[in-house]
């Protein structure tokens, strides 16, 4: 069975930084598009990052330079470092697979930032 499992949120201050890692199981990880999305309460999930199977990655607009995607094929994980974090930034953080028509997605941790 396909599933992905997120961990590393936290609460953190503005300005701080925070690593998510999402572990893949039960499919080719390093054949699927990674990403991660984010929900903050009240509004619409919302894109955030992708790293495709060429290592290719891209960002939605207000992360760029902040944040960066990675992944290790070798352990199945897709990581997000999250500097210089922002209170608009606090969510829950979802990581999300794709291949073809096929997605996958986690449970989602909680990131909370505040002072």
């Amino acid at each position: 069975q396909a599933q992905l499992v997120e961990s590393g949120g936290g609460l953190v201050q503005p300005g701080g930084s925070l690593r998510l890692s999402c572990a893949g199981s039960g499919f080719t990880f390093r054949n699927y598009v990674m990403s991660w999305y984010r929900q903050a309460p009240g509004k619409e999930r919302e894109w955030v990052a992708l790293i495709g199977p060429a290592l290719n990655t891209n960002y939605e607009g207000s992360v760029k330079g902040r944040f960066t995607i990675s992944k290790d094929n070798a352990k199945n994980t897709v990581y997000l470092q999250m500097n210089s974090l922002k209170v608009e930034d606090a969510a829950v953080y979802y990581c999300s697979a794709a291949f073809g028509s096929m997605r996958i997605w986690g449970q989602g941790t909680l990131v909370t930032v505040s002072s």
